[in-house]
């Protein structure tokens, strides 16, 4: 388990500007020391943001795209090309603009794809993806991730693990259906928290006044059935990524000045 580190931006735009810099060196890095890279992407409006920031960024053409696996930690189990699913949106935000290798891109399966309406066989399909992408090296059913981004619910719920509810008690498995969740759609397809922490760095991002409670709850000690975002780390490192207001409820000595 990684220590948290924060890191606080002004506003969301920077938040987001920085966060895509930060992102392209890491996946250099990671495909210079290994020859390939892995990413989990997070949807929401933070996710989409930092994709469009790296979109527009000029530095995006020093990724070798070809070398570079895109996972989800979680979806909206609706029809494939729903605007509202996660994927959709990153196509529009960015992959769409890049040279991604389509198999390399592993979304996860759709309300009308080959495991029709059943969330729980399409969970099962998608944990099966992974165990086959998984090597010795990672010494587990899932890849080692190189970046996992999460965005941080108002409820500081993380992928689709919202507090309380069946997902984020699970240890076992790695990817879950995920039913009658609190916000639209109800029905899901998650990561969970064992497979959330075989990534080397996970990032959170939460920007805005409305994701300040949340900042603070997961931040002072609370447990992860209750806040689901403190049961999220790396193996080497746990990043915040934050504007001013996320932080807004956290106590001054948490991060450096340097850092707003």
């Amino acid at each position: 388990m990684s220590a948290p580190q924060l890191v606080v931006h002004h506003d969301k735009e920077l938040m987001a500007q920085a966060a895509a810099a930060r992102l392209i060196t890491k996946i250099v890095d990671a495909q210079a020391a290994r020859g390939s890279a892995s990413v989990v992407l997070t949807g929401g409006r933070n996710g989409n943001g930092l994709l469009a920031a790296l979109s527009s960024a000029p530095a995006r053409d020093a990724i070798d795209w070809s070398r570079l696996d895109l996972w989800w930690g979680d979806e909206r189990f609706l029809p494939d090309g729903d605007p509202e699913r996660n994927v959709s949106q990153a196509r529009a935000a960015l992959l769409d603009q890049v040279p991604v290798d389509p198999a390399r891109v592993h979304a996860m399966p759709a309300s009308d794809g080959p495991h029709g309406s059943d969330v729980d066989a399409a969970a099962a399909a998608y944990a099966a993806e992974l165990a086959a992408a998984a090597g010795p090296e990672d010494h587990g059913p899932v890849p080692t991730f190189d970046v996992l981004m999460l965005g941080v619910g108002p409820d500081t719920h993380v992928a689709s693990l919202f507090p309380e509810l069946p997902a984020v008690r699970e240890t076992e498995r790695t990817v879950v259906g995920v039913h009658g969740a609190p916000k639209p759609p109800p029905t899901r397809v998650s990561l969970t928290l064992p497979a959330i922490r075989a990534a080397r760095e996970v990032w959170l991002l939460a920007a805005g006044e409305d994701k300040a409670k949340a900042v603070q709850i997961a931040l002072s000690g609370a447990g992860e059935i209750q806040a689901p975002a403190a049961g999220a780390y790396g193996r080497a490192r746990t990043l915040w990524l934050l504007d001013a207001a996320a932080a807004s409820q956290l106590p001054r000595a948490l991060y450096p000045p340097a850092s707003a």
